[in-house]
């Protein structure tokens, strides 16, 4: 049984801090997918008159969840409190487990900058369960050579597995909840169908060209497609070459969530206790040398 289409959300712009994203999720309708809380849609253009360093998006705090950052073109940069410093490129994934707190910056590299470059990434924010909040944070790099890859049996769209178990094939994210992240490309009259749970939240981000998706029709890009949780199969035409979409399916954690800015909790207290780590030193410090 196909799942059925719930909405579509197209991505609309909003200023984060002097930043212009696009904003596919939260949404006045949607203010989550549990676990999914935010899908970003950022282009940036870098100047070779300023350090790369000076550039991008500086120092700031998270806590309590897992922003997924997907490096559709130019390069990434990421630091941290905890000593990473790391760059992701075009076709790469950055996966930050915030756990109990940490300080990071993204920013372009030295190359993107130089080159007056541009950059392209879709931002994902996944929720952590309560029991796991506060665990020790971690930073997952994936370079394409160790993303596993599924190809359609047209051999026209293929699919890294980023995270969660796909038809015998194993994420080399450790996620804090049950899911299944895909990132597919493909050409015009690609076809694939894919196999998800009837018990995960789904959602499929058009980040590029256009999908025909069975039972409801076309979806451009820049366009976010929630999926009712009945039925476990997802068919697709690809109607523009160089189509590109994530697939973002998770189980619900069925709790409460609180946010503030950076922090995601589940309680106001929580939140209150965060800020005031943070301005203590607790998570950290980052020091941009390198």
């Amino acid at each position: 049984m196909n799942k059925s289409v719930k909405a579509v959300l197209p991505a609309t712009e909003i200023d984060m801090g002097g930043f212009p994203v696009k904003q596919a999720l939260p949404k006045q309708q949607f203010a989550q997918l549990d676990p999914f809380l935010l899908v970003h849609h950022g282009h940036g253009k870098y100047s070779n008159r300023r350090p790369a360093k000076q550039q991008g998006i500086g120092p700031h705090p998270h806590r309590g969840f897992s922003p997924v950052t997907f490096v559709i073109e130019g390069a990434v940069h990421h630091r941290d409190s905890r000593g990473n410093s790391q760059v992701a490129k075009q076709g790469e994934v950055q996966w930050m487990n915030a756990g109990a707190g940490i300080i990071h910056s993204e920013r372009p590299s030295e190359e993107i900058a130089d080159a007056r470059g541009r950059q392209e990434i879709v931002q994902v924010w996944i929720n952590t369960p309560a029991s796991k909040k506060m665990l020790p944070p971690k930073y997952y790099h994936l370079p394409e050579n160790v993303i596993s890859i599924l190809k359609s049996i047209d051999g026209k769209v293929k699919t890294k597995l980023i995270a969660g178990d796909y038809k015998a094939l194993n994420g080399k994210i450790p996620t804090q909840s049950d899911m299944l992240v895909l990132w597919s490309k493909g050409e015009k009259e690609g076809f694939e169908k894919f196999d998800i749970s009837s018990e995960f939240n789904t959602m499929l981000y058009v980040v590029r060209g256009s999908i025909s998706i069975k039972g409801y029709g076309l979806v451009d890009a820049e366009n976010l497609v929630i999926f009712n949780m009945e039925g476990n199969v997802l068919e697709m035409h690809l109607r523009e070459d160089e189509t590109e979409f994530l697939i973002l399916s998770g189980a619900p954690l069925n709790e409460k969530v609180t946010k503030n800015g950076p922090f995601v909790m589940n309680t106001e207290t929580e939140i209150l206790e965060a800020m005031r780590d943070y301005q203590m030193g607790k998570m950290g410090i980052l020091i941009e040398q390198d």
